[in-house]
């Protein structure tokens, strides 16, 4: 494995040293649910995750040999493909390599609800690297869609899961169009509002969940809900971050006002 790049942001903040992690784990884990891991190697990954040490949380995480430990190493490598991995085959074989260690979690433990959702997030950004018409074509989508369905039966409030199943209907739907998506996927514009909307609901305070739900109105509208969309991530860009996935949210959000 080569050096992942670092964070380029200042992460000092974001160390949740001794009783801190615990402290602020409910915060931290409004968005996943992710429950609290009473081993020390699990929470070392997740301090990992948390201050942007992307590649030495998978290292840690792998290591731990523990579910919380395997979560925390798939969504460091998920995190770091999708923000800072630079070069697209490797962003790619990232989010496969995700995709293939979380199936194999689910079926070792099926109540593991973030390795369901991990199966998922890696599929669907698997699925736009490699453009989503090519994804319908391989069958990617079910499988992504009964990975979120899955999720929400363990974890009705799991605020991503929430903002994945809003993105998945807006994009096939921003692909085939409203007809076909409802005819042969079952797709509809509302349904995709509905999670996003949901999932604002249970994390107000998150910038990924206004980032993806200005995305989903884009992808499903266009410049129809340009205002709305604009307004969604000028949110997304004032939301206070705690770790380093949520400063590379707010500076995603920030990007793209920038380049209105």
């Amino acid at each position: 494995m080569s050096n992942w790049k670092a964070v380029p942001y200042d992460t000092s903040s974001y160390r949740y040293d001794g009783d801190k992690l615990w402290q602020s784990w409910e915060r931290l884990h409004a968005g996943d649910q992710e429950p609290w891991p009473e081993d020390e190697a699990s929470q070392e990954a997740w301090r990992a995750y948390h201050r942007g040490d992307f590649q030495n949380a998978v290292a840690l995480g792998l290591k731990a040999e523990t579910a919380s430990g395997m979560n925390a190493a798939n969504k460091a490598q998920s995190i770091y493909a999708t923000y800072l991995a630079e070069d697209e085959d490797e962003k790619k074989e990232l989010f496969e390599e995700v995709a293939e260690r979380a199936d194999i979690a689910t079926q070792e433990n099926p109540n593991n609800i973030n390795a369901h959702y991990q199966h998922a997030y890696a599929l669907g950004r698997y699925s736009q690297a490699i453009s989503i018409t090519k994804a319908l074509a391989q069958g990617l989508a079910g499988k992504c869609k009964a990975s979120l369905d899955k999720t929400l039966a363990l974890a009705p409030e799991h605020a991503e899961a929430h903002i994945a199943l809003g993105a998945y209907h807006a994009e096939i739907i921003g692909k085939v169009g409203s007809m076909v998506g409802s005819l042969t996927y079952g797709v509809s514009k509302d349904a995709s509002e509905t999670h996003y909307a949901k999932a604002l609901e249970l994390i107000p305070h998150s910038a990924i969940a206004h980032i993806e739900y200005a995305n989903g109105l884009l992808t499903l509208y266009g410049n129809k809900k340009i205002k709305d969309a604009t307004q969604l991530y000028e949110k997304a860009a004032a939301c206070t971050q705690r770790d380093a996935m949520e400063a590379l949210d707010v500076a995603f959000a920030k990007s793209e006002l920038s380049n209105d």
